[in-house]
């Protein structure tokens, strides 16, 4: 699931770094404020791929998904961006999910193996 779920945030941290972009030609927008949200949102997606696997991890990654959506407020295209990222990220948890099992019975079949 680490795997899955960490290629989704890096492609997030991405959009949210050109969407902070796009959001500094707001007149409304302060480039301190854009920078400091769009920074602290990029930090996040870093640091949860490091703790993706630990309590809570998947929950925080869902968080920041309905943060995503919700900056279409300031820059219209992340409601589809959001939409897009939010959907990449229910398939990484339950692909990733799969995959972790797989590996555990393919693992469990090995051990087998080795003791017969």
């Amino acid at each position: 699931m680490r795997t899955l779920c960490a290629s989704t945030l890096i492609g997030e941290f991405f959009v949210i770094g050109f969407a902070g972009l796009v959001a500094m030609k707001d007149p409304d927008l302060s480039m301190g404020t854009v920078w400091t949200v769009s920074g602290l949102a990029m930090l996040l997606c870093v640091l949860l791929c490091g703790v993706i696997t630990r309590p809570g991890g998947v929950q925080l990654g869902w968080a920041l998904q309905v943060g995503l959506i919700a900056s279409g407020f300031v820059v219209p295209t992340m409601f589809f961006m959001g939409a897009v990222f939010a959907g990449l990220w229910g398939a990484s948890v339950h692909f990733g999910r799969k995959v972790d099992e797989a590996k555990a019975r393919f693992a469990a079949q090995s051990a087998e193996a080795e003791a017969a």
